[in-house]
C-alpha cells in the first residue's frame, strides 16, 4: 500500500519562507508524477505545483516564481518551497502520487496546514 505524509507547514508571516516535505512510502517515487495541491478556507482544492517523472515542472501563474517543487528519488521525498509567502497562500496543502504507467494508481497525503499572518 502507498502512502503519502506531508509535513513542514505552520505558521509564518508574510514575506516568509516555508519548506513542505511529503514522504512515499510503500512504492518507489521515481515511478509517479507528483502534484501538490491546496485548499484554503472555503476554496476549491487547486494545483500550485507539479513534477513529472522525468522531471518537468509546471506551475500557475500564482505562484510562479514564488514556489519551486523538486524531488529526491533516493530519498523518495518530495518538496514544494515556498518563497514570498502572502495570506492568500493560507490552505492545506497536499501532495498526490500518480502512477506514471497506470493512473489508476492515484494517491494522497492528509495534507499540512499552512498559514502565512499579514
Amino acid at each position: 500500500q502507498v502512502q503519502l505524509v506531508e509535513s513542514g507547514g505552520g505558521l509564518v508571516q508574510a514575506g516568509g519562507s516555508l519548506t513542505l516535505s511529503c514522504t512515499v512510502r510503500g512504492s518507489s517515487l521515481s515511478l509517479y508524477h507528483m502534484t501538490w495541491y491546496r485548499q484554503g478556507p472555503g476554496k476549491e482544492r487547486e494545483l500550485v505545483a507539479s513534477m513529472v517523472a522525468g522531471g518537468y515542472t509546471n506551475y500557475p501563474d500564482f505562484v510562479k516564481g514564488r514556489f519551486t517543487i523538486s524531488r529526491d528519488n533516493a530519498k523518495n521525498m518530495v518538496y514544494l518551497q515556498m518563497n514570498s509567502l502572502r495570506p492568500e497562500d493560507t490552505a492545506v496543502y497536499y501532495c498526490k502520487a500518480e502512477n506514471a504507467l497506470d493512473y489508476r494508481r492515484t494517491y494522497w497525503g492528509q495534507g499540512t496546514q499552512v498559514t502565512v499572518s499579514s
